[in-house]
């Protein structure tokens, strides 16, 4: 059987790489090629990548030309989406990254002939993303299910501190990908390649009259596509991905130039710089309004929630992200507006004239992904932290719903870098421990004709109430009631009362009244229904067979619910859901569901509770079998009988 595998294995390997890996050489067979060998799902795959990145030197200058082909087969209607192509390229005054497109075809089969169309100027377009950043973007003309398309590009850049990450994985199977780096002697570059595929690496050493070049070539034939999945924090943390950091220069006859740093030494450069260290200390603009804002003697919780709500108010954030400050604190502070640096930075510095231990915290945004090694580029954010009794708060005055210790999601990403006062730094664990709690309580009436009518209390604590406040705190109440009702299953909702929504303290307390036609099914003279009605999930968010990722739910949550029904006169109970608790090992997550009946009526005690924010992939399994068994619970259904 291990024979039979490791020929199995041999073939495929050598089918692929038979492939011709140069442009322009499509065959017929593979435009007949209905779906992908290895993954029959597959709506696209990438039949080759190669690229190559070479150093030129002019002018004194040095610039990094990167050359990559593709070629893409389409199989399914959903792939068409791979037919435009785009590439962000960074411009600024004389020092401009620039890509060009060429060998651009769509190919088909017709009359059992190959087709080629050529893709027109028209095809291609150039986009302003921000104030110095573009893209470039091309849509092949002729695209549909079968067609194979091809295209290069050359991306340039005078920055040879950090050059463009290559992918090796994709969102779709990748047949065969090859890199290859001929780097000059003179510079040393630490990589990394995330994920969790083994890429194959060949070093050699390439003599020329000039300088020496050292050449890395980089393959892998039979990538798997990487799969977006339910509870990830970032893909790309998980993606194969080459990533390159500058470490070293040293010409000859010259001291060694190093650029790799430490930790420490990162956030001491950040520190440094005049738009970061010079405006934190800055103070005077604020001082005559914060005094009289304290004048009066408060608690230390008081006192900061006092500074943070005031900075919410007077500035608001201009959706930048970024670790040093654009405009700078004084004119945000007069304008009342201001980039994340410029406000979370004015805050610290109010909560340290306040004589509180406050410090700028350095954050990668989860959309930025997690920094693998130190690094220039590391973080795109910053957030305040205050100690106080040795229990670190940590704020973000960017939302007007935050709170200590309720930042925004989007700074909740493994680990930040604390900054002290004389540029040292220290790490700081961004994982949320504080419970967030949906309460729901429900008291419920059957009706003998099948109508579920009841009363809701809904309550929602922390995160949960924060987020409620982010989604709907600036709805109409007309519209939410419509929302609402569409998100419970279409049941028809009367009496709505919202309490607390401008109360950040406070939890989200909801109240509204419901109707339900045909809320239980009736069968002869029996009454079917599920005891969580319009509460029952439809499905489990793990679908995978295996997860190689951690599973990442922001925060830590329980799920409560409190349902009393009420069986309508003359009848009475035939059969009820089992009782069911489980949990992982260490209580990680736990379910219980308790279900009884006594007196002509119904209670269920239903509880999900999840313990820790990021969970192991070790764990999925056992998270996956809990989720499956609480989607059946939920739909389980009581039965009553005529009597």
């Amino acid at each position: 059987m291990k024979k039979l595998l490791f020929i199995t294995f041999l073939l495929v390997n050598l089918s692929y790489s038979q492939i011709n890996h140069k442009l322009g050489k499509v065959s017929i067979e593979e435009l007949k090629q209905s779906t992908h060998p290895e993954d029959t799902t597959a709506s696209a795959a990438i039949l080759f990548k190669t690229g190559v990145t070479k150093f030129n030197y002019f002018g004194n200058k040095w610039e990094i030309l990167t050359t990559v082909n593709y070629k893409i087969k389409i199989y399914k209607k959903e792939g068409l989406k791979f037919a435009d192509f785009s590439i962000p390229y960074y411009t600024t005054a004389g020092a401009n990254e620039s890509v060009r497109f060429s060998d651009a075809y769509t190919y088909n089969l017709v009359d059992d002939k190959v087709v080629k169309t050529k893709l027109k100027s028209e095809s291609e377009f150039k986009t302003e993303l921000s104030e110095n950043w573009m893209e470039r973007k091309i849509s092949f003309p002729n695209v549909k299910e079968g067609s194979i398309i091809e295209f290069s590009y050359d991306f340039k850049s005078p920055y040879i501190t950090t050059f463009n990450d290559f992918r090796f994985q994709s969102s779709i199977p990748t047949d065969y990908v090859e890199y290859t780096s001929y780097i000059p002697a003179y510079f040393v570059y630490r990589t990394y390649i995330t994920g969790y595929e083994n890429i194959d690496v060949n070093n050699e050493e390439i003599n020329r009259i000039d300088y020496n070049e050292n050449k890395v070539t980089y393959t892998k034939y039979n990538l798997p596509a990487i799969v977006e999945e339910n509870y990830v924090d970032n893909i790309n943390n998980y993606t194969s991905i080459l990533k390159f950091e500058l470490a070293s220069i040293q010409y000859p006859s010259q001291d060694v130039e190093n650029y790799s740093l430490n930790w420490e030494g990162v956030t001491k450069k950040i520190y440094e710089n005049e738009n970061f260290g010079n405006e934190l200390n800055k103070k005077g603009y604020y001082n005559d309004d914060l005094d009289v804002l304290l004048k009066n003697t408060l608690t230390d919780d008081e006192k900061i929630d006092l500074i943070l709500n005031f900075v919410k108010s007077k500035v608001k954030w201009d959706k930048k992200n970024g670790i040093l400050c654009k405009n700078g604190v004084k004119k945000a502070y007069k304008d009342g507006i201001g980039n994340v640096a410029e406000i979370n930075l004015m805050l610290v510095s109010m909560l340290r004239y306040a004589n509180f231990d406050a410090n700028p915290i350095l954050v990668s945004t989860r959309d930025n992904g997690i920094s693998i090694y130190p690094s220039r580029t590391a973080f795109n954010y910053v957030i305040c932290g205050v100690e106080i009794n040795k229990k670190m708060f940590l704020l973000d005055a960017t939302d007007k719903n935050t709170l200590k210790n309720i930042i925004p999601e989007r700074a909740i990403n493994w680990v930040g870098r604390s900054i002290k006062n004389d540029g040292t730094s220290f790490e700081i664990k961004l994982a949320q421990n504080q419970v967030s709690n949906n309460s729901f309580n429900a008291m419920i009436n059957v009706l003998n004709n099948g109508t579920i009518e009841g009363k809701v209390r809904e309550q929602f604590s922390n995160y949960n109430a924060y987020n409620f406040r982010n989604k709907y705190g600036e709805i109409a109440k007309d519209s939410y009631v419509e929302n609402l009702e569409k998100r419970r299953n279409n049941i028809e909702i009367s009496d709505l009362e919202i309490n607390n929504k401008n109360e950040l303290i406070n939890p989200i307390i909801q109240n509204y009244n419901f109707k339900i036609e045909n809320g239980a099914e009736i069968i002869g003279d029996k009454l079917v229904f599920s005891p969580l009605f319009f509460y029952a999930s439809k499905e489990n968010p793990f679908k995978q067979e295996k997860r190689k990722f951690p599973i990442d739910f922001v925060y830590p949550f329980q799920d409560k619910y409190i349902i009393n029904i009420n069986i309508p006169e003359g009848y009475e109970v035939e059969s009820l859901p089992t009782q069911t608790s489980l949990t992982t090992v260490d209580d990680i997550v736990k379910l219980k569901y308790l279900i009884n009946s006594s007196n002509n009526k119904i209670q269920l005690q239903y509880n999900l509770d999840i313990n820790q924010s990021i969970i192991s992939f070790d764990y999925y399994e056992n998270i996956k079998s809990i989720f499956k068994e609480m989607v059946l619970k939920e739909n389980e259904k009581i039965v009553l009988k005529k009597i």
